[in-house]
């Protein structure tokens, strides 16, 4: 190409590369991660995101979670360990419905955001902008925890290599100052079947599993921490219903009415929950400033 015809071609090109970077979406800017505890990644088109604040956020005090002891101790200790910039894992939050494992997660801000806790969350549709993500907390002075609520994939679902690659299995290691936590009804994150086991070996008297199910373990396997969540026992269920209607400053919140009630609330259900017992108890106040409740 002679040089009169590349000087009349160049602004063409620029023209046209102009044209295009309107339509493409802009690059994430860094966020003032102080102005809020809470922030949700929101995705901007061609799998590209920002981050936003959480404008009214609000979640259940760790105090108020009841029949958690157990998890809640551990989850704090590693968040602790995080926090102090001392070694500390990913964690995933496995059960049963409507047993804590998001409210316990949702509650840490408030704990901890004065230390420099930010909690993001990021759906699982949203797993293949992590690279821009983690690109944006780099070098932050904020401890950070990703989380991605009820998280679980079929077999085809690309964000599981994408959150495969982020936990353990890239060459570019995730930021010192982000930790992933993510919650699941499933223990492995993915579906199980029956046919997964008929690739099961037995070699010198050792189980062998099959790739299947290797392939299953190996993403829940990244996460340092399991937490379980199991249904609470009848006990523990009316203790956290007596535990908010006293909250709400309904008068004698051990009544046989309310037993009564509760445990038909719950048969009704089919489930004994911290999320049901919140639930009857809130019915309940409210019926009762309505004037209506039937004992």
């Amino acid at each position: 190409m002679s040089r009169p015809e590349w000087d009349h071609l160049l602004p063409r090109l620029h023209a046209l590369a102009d044209r295009l970077e309107a339509w493409l979406p802009p690059a994430p800017m860094p966020a003032d991660l102080s102005r809020a505890p809470v922030w949700r990644w929101r995705s901007i088109g061609q799998g590209r995101g920002m981050l936003e604040p959480v404008a009214h956020y609000r979640a259940t005090a760790l105090a108020d979670l009841l029949g958690l002891e157990r998890q809640r101790a551990a989850l704090e200790r590693n968040i602790r360990q995080f926090i102090a910039g001392r070694p500390a894992n990913n964690v995933l939050l496995w059960g049963a419905r409507g047993t804590g494992k998001s409210s316990l997660i949702k509650a840490l801000p408030g704990a901890y955001a004065d230390r420099g806790l930010r909690l993001i969350e990021i759906g699982k549709a949203q797993l293949d902008e992590l690279p821009d993500l983690l690109a944006l907390l780099h070098g932050r002075t904020e401890r950070c925890l990703l989380y991605c609520d009820d998280l679980s994939f079929s077999h085809d679902e690309p964000g599981y290599q994408h959150l495969k690659a982020v936990l353990e299995g890239s060459v570019s290691a995730p930021p010192d100052n982000v930790l992933i936590v993510a919650t699941s009804n499933r223990r492995h994150l993915m579906p199980e079947s029956m046919a997964d086991n008929r690739d099961t070996r037995v070699l010198d008297g050792e189980i062998h599993p099959g790739e299947a199910v290797e392939e299953k373990i190996s993403l829940s396997e990244r996460f340092g921490l399991w937490l379980s969540f199991h249904p609470f026992d009848q006990t523990q269920y009316l203790a956290i219903v007596r535990h908010w209607l006293a909250r709400f400053g309904v008068p004698d919140p051990e009544s046989e009415a309310v037993t009564r009630a509760a445990l038909q609330w719950a048969l009704e259900r089919g489930s004994r929950s911290g999320r049901v017992a919140w639930q009857f108890a809130k019915d309940w106040l409210g019926r009762e400033d309505a004037g209506f409740r039937a004992d």
